[in-house]
């Protein structure tokens, strides 16, 4: 039986923004800056070991600025999400580290871009410090998914309730039955 405060979580501050009952936007959002993160660290290690690193190089500073712009949107249906959680919960607690540990990685993915920015057109491979930075981040990015997965598969955190997950689980029924396949 879900008591009112894990009820509260479960429901969306604004579904156009956050997204509708069940289907939250910021699990989608957050692909946007995984990929393009873990695509320009392969971009940086790439460049390390061909002849001709330009394209990888410069390649690798627009992936981190789509992954800066995927983090902005992300972050601001993930801080909707936040609102929905009653404070002086653990499940409050955990989605502030997440957060927390998000801006970390989203300056640190901004300092990285202006750090290359200053070298954007040499030609060279990206620089182990560059490199390191984005491996680093990259670790953290992983950690606070952690904590987004325990928040969501854990506290239920914009998960329909256990009663509107049954629905899928009914024998006999048929998709004219279903409310909403989607």
């Amino acid at each position: 039986m879900t008591d009112e405060p894990q009820l509260q979580a479960k429901r969306p501050v604004s579904s156009s923004l956050a997204g509708p009952y069940g289907h939250p936007f910021h699990p989608i959002l957050v692909t946007v800056p995984i990929g393009a993160w873990v695509a320009s660290l392969v971009f940086d290690i790439a460049s390390r070991v061909v002849h001709r690193p330009d394209f990888l190089t410069q390649g690798s500073q627009w992936l981190i600025a789509v992954g800066v712009i995927g983090a902005v949107l992300a972050a601001i249906a993930g801080f909707l999400d936040l609102l929905a959680i009653p404070a002086d919960t653990p499940a409050f607690r955990t989605a502030l580290v997440h957060m927390s540990l998000n801006l970390l990685v989203t300056a640190a993915y901004v300092g990285n871009f202006l750090w290359r920015y200053s070298t954007y057109t040499d030609g060279g491979s990206v620089g182990l410090g560059r490199l390191v930075l984005s491996a680093v981040s990259l670790a953290a990015l992983g950690v606070s998914g952690f904590l987004g997965g325990k928040l969501a598969y854990r506290y239920g955190v914009r998960v329909a309730d256990e009663s509107t997950q049954a629905e899928g689980y009914t024998p006999g029924r048929n998709a004219k039955d279903v409310r909403s396949v989607v």
